[in-house]
């Protein structure tokens, strides 16, 4: 069984994703955390995000990269929508996925484009969403937790711009398969909007 989870930055996804593995026991992959590796990759190479070569040599990051705290910044998270707007990022970064979404008995991914390019077949879509207000409090609430000096108007900024810059760009642009089903968190606590996603995939696995 394949599930894609989709949805744009701090809709829940991640926490959906993640328990609907452990729900049905199945590998989970953060698909974006592969795009925040190479927007990190290429800062660290002193490269330019906007710019597709310095973008695509970024895709030979290393995997140890992947275990870095950093890539959970929004620093990274940042980058990570610059760089895929890229149609060679994404097609660099394709095959890993879409192998990941085979492999043996299924899977779990998520990130913005599972349901519509990398798993179209997938036996259960969510599209995950909530409002920009809802996931500026989250991240805010993160962030503050962790020490960061941010306001709750700089990180509802930042959310609205990528989301324009997902939503418009013109390789794998974020938007909900014919088939998911759309699944708001904007007034859902973690444990609502995960029973309500787990009732979502039961029912689709059954008819």
């Amino acid at each position: 069984m394949i599930i894609a989870v989709d949805g744009p930055t701090a809709s829940g996804k991640g926490t959906i994703a993640r328990a609907l593995a452990a729900h049905f026991g199945l590998p989970h992959l953060d698909t974006g955390l592969l795009y925040r590796a190479v927007g990190r990759q290429c800062a660290l190479n002193g490269g330019n995000p906007d710019d597709p070569f310095d973008a695509l040599t970024a895709c030979a990051f290393p995997d140890s990269l992947l275990a870095e705290p950093e890539l959970r910044s929004e620093a990274s998270g940042g980058l990570a929508s610059r760089v895929s707007v890229h149609p060679e990022v994404r097609q660099a970064l394709f095959r890993r996925q879409r192998q990941f979404a085979l492999q043996t008995g299924g899977a779990v991914l998520d990130g913005r484009d599972i349901g519509t390019v990398i798993a179209p077949e997938a036996d259960v879509k969510l599209f995950v969403v909530a409002s920009v207000e809802a996931r500026a409090a989250r991240r805010f609430a993160e962030m503050r937790a962790t020490g960061r000096d941010v306001t709750l108007d700089e990180i509802a900024a930042d959310l609205a711009e990528r989301d324009a810059r997902d939503t418009s760009r013109n390789a794998a642009p974020l938007v909900a398969a014919k088939d998911a089903v759309t699944l708001d968190t904007s007034h859902l606590d973690r444990d609502q909007a995960v029973a309500r996603a787990i009732a979502i995939a039961e029912e689709r696995v059954r008819s």
